[in-house]
């Protein structure tokens, strides 16, 4: 498989990801009008997806902001979540059942649902998250997140997480996070999570993500899910290629307003009361 491309098979045609920047730069904010287009018409944003960013473990919601920025140019509104224990809630400890109801608050906010775009361990809760509410979004995309979290590397993490995190904790240090977030989710399996949608899901991995491991495991516990492989650029994809990020997102986007305004016309409207006397004339 080229790195440049989707994979095919059970992801369906593969397809170009585009170039990437190398690892580590966002690049200037002017580079998103070109991932986003032109300046949207916000007249349509009604009928258009919202989108709920979720971030990764030790991040923020900031971590969103090229992505906010370039979907609103697009006329799509959104918001990014903090969860538990990061951002505006650094004093909380994560928890599973925090995360999911941080991301069901945002797409309750919402008077469609949304698409739900998680990162890492945004990813994770994502799944984990669809898999109990899918009737209430469109559906996912989720990347750096393609490996289960479990076996004996995890639990040799966790007690390196523990034991820095005791160190560190009176200097202010956040690697608590890391103990709890690997507590939380330990023996917590998003392939199985993965196996229970029926809303669209796209993976979206950088080329030199090392949690994309399991990639095709997770393509074959979903069947006509699609991945996107991204060139040169590492686990925080949409960090290290926030153009080509940006231009995935777009593509999902459209092909969700393609699918909704097929069911749209699919559907017949009943009729009315002056339509219903009228065919018994």
């Amino acid at each position: 498989m080229s790195p440049a491309t989707a994979v095919a098979g059970a992801a369906g045609p593969a397809r170009p990801a585009g170039p990437a920047r190398p690892a580590g730069t966002a690049g200037p904010a002017a580079d998103h009008t070109d991932a986003a287009g032109p300046a949207a018409d916000h007249t349509g944003a009604r009928d258009r997806a919202p989108i709920v960013f979720v971030h990764g473990v030790r991040t923020s919601s900031a971590i969103w902001a090229h992505q906010m920025a370039a979907m609103a140019r697009s006329g799509h509104r959104s918001v990014a979540v903090d969860l538990p224990g990061h951002g505006t809630r650094a004093h909380e400890r994560f928890t599973l059942a925090g995360a999911l109801e941080a991301i069901g608050q945002a797409v309750d906010a919402f008077d469609v649902p949304p698409l739900v775009v998680g990162l890492s361990l945004g990813g994770y809760s994502t799944l984990a998250y669809a898999a109990r509410h899918q009737d209430r979004i469109a559906g996912v995309v989720v990347a750096g997140c393609s490996t289960e979290i479990r076996g004996k590397p995890v639990r040799a993490y966790r007690s390196v997480a523990h034991h820095v995190a005791r160190t560190l904790r009176p200097s202010g240090g956040t690697w608590h996070i890391v103990s709890d977030m690997l507590e939380a989710m330990g023996g917590h399996s998003s392939l199985a999570d993965l196996r229970r949608l029926l809303v669209p899901v796209w993976i979206v991995n950088g080329r030199r993500d090392v949690l994309r491991l399991e990639e095709r495991r997770y393509l074959a516990a979903r069947p006509g899910t699609r991945l996107t492989v991204v060139p040169r650029a590492g686990h925080d994809v949409n960090s290290h290629a926030p153009i080509v990020f940006n231009r995935i997102l777009l593509d999902v986007l459209a092909e969700l307003r393609t699918a909704a305004a097929a069911i749209a016309r699919a559907v017949p409207v009943a009729p009315g009361p002056t339509q219903g006397a009228a065919s018994l004339a």
